[in-house]
């Protein structure tokens, strides 16, 4: 991938731990974005000049990044980065994790110019990663984070920093999609998935797929990661169900399990022997056993469950929560306790 230009350096600032500025992408793209400080490196400042209202600058933005720990948040496909939720976010991790954190608008979205697509939106992201080195952050502690349609985005990004041999600290999921084709197949409206019967119809999946510019394939990306991952998800996430996430999970378990040595027949009053029906029994069971050794899993009341595995290129784990909904998944205690564990972040990180 081309490499960005440098950031514009354009920030309105005022009283707060919050810079707004402006970044441009290769293609002449302006992105509107925010720098929230740590809350423990914004409180030092207050102490240093307790006269003066704290404010973000060039200089103390680059003091944070070399200080601590920086989340770069890629936002789901409604609103904006100002939007309450997402403020919410960013007020956590900057405090209970003990984080920067750097949130973008992707283009068409806020201030930033542009329109989007699935190129645009990644090379977006890959400029704000970029902007972060260039401003004295190191690979290892930049946390990419993504949410909803971020999740798609993130996963991109990830791959291109894997063939790069970029080395980010590892890659956040909350609520994400295995590929966007089947959040639109499944989407529900008042509880009915409105376009499953489409996929009863040659012509109904050939409309599917006009209605689908970018697929955001994160089911066939997810295992080119080459750093720790966590994916989490509520049961009651009404826009994209957790099923998406265990399929994702699925997918970075099927390298370590054994093999399916025969599958279940294609068509009904299709050939299939005992013996085949034995080995496919025999396989599943061998299976399941393969996959319980492996994962360690915890279940934890009032709250959800976390199962965690060692993956073919970093640990991997997964949070469940009873309830969170779509939005605020990530603002939980208990998934951001998960992320600080995995990540040393917060109260496991090195304090300074």
């Amino acid at each position: 991938m081309a490499e960005p230009v440098a950031g514009r350096n354009i920030m309105a600032r005022g009283p707060g731990k919050t810079a707004n500025l402006y970044l441009s992408t290769p293609d002449n793209v302006t992105l509107g974005a925010w720098f929230v400080l740590c809350d423990q490196y914004h409180q030092t400042l207050r102490t240093l000049s307790p006269t003066t209202p704290a404010s973000p600058t060039q200089g103390n933005i680059k003091e944070a990044v070399h200080q601590f720990p920086t989340i770069l948040f890629l936002h789901g496909a409604a609103a904006t980065r100002a939007v309450a939720w997402r403020v919410a976010t960013y007020s956590s991790f900057t405090s209970r994790l003990n984080a920067n954190v750097f949130a973008i608008d992707y283009r068409g979205y806020g201030d930033s110019t542009g329109s989007p697509d699935q190129a645009g939106l990644v090379l977006d992201a890959y400029t704000a990663w970029t902007w972060l080195l260039e401003h004295g952050a190191k690979q290892e502690d930049i946390l990419i984070v993504g949410h909803s349609l971020g999740t798609g985005v993130s996963a991109q990004l990830a791959k291109i920093l894997a063939a790069e041999g970029q080395k980010p600290r590892g890659v956040v999921l909350l609520a994400p999609f295995s590929t966007l084709s089947k959040v639109v197949e499944t989407y529900p409206v008042f509880g009915v998935p409105i376009l499953q019967p489409l996929q009863s119809f040659p012509l109904g999946i050939k409309i599917l797929k006009r209605l689908l510019r970018h697929e955001f394939d994160t089911l066939s990306t997810i295992q080119d990661f080459h750093v720790p991952t966590l994916i989490a998800h509520s049961q009651d996430d009404l826009q994209i169900p957790h099923t998406h996430s265990r399929t994702l999970i699925d997918q970075l378990l099927a390298p370590l399990l054994p093999e399916i040595p025969v599958s279940l027949p294609a068509a009904p009053g299709s050939q299939f022997s005992s013996e085949d029906f034995a080995a496919f029994t025999k396989a599943h069971n061998e299976r399941r056993e393969a996959r319980s050794a492996l994962v360690r899993r915890t279940d934890i009341p009032n709250f959800g469950t976390v199962e965690e595995f060692d993956g073919q290129k970093g640990k991997v784990v997964y949070v469940e929560t009873f309830w969170g909904s779509h939005a605020r998944v990530g603002v939980q205690e208990g998934v951001q306790d998960e992320i600080a564990r995995l990540f040393q972040l917060g109260q496991f990180g090195k304090q300074s």
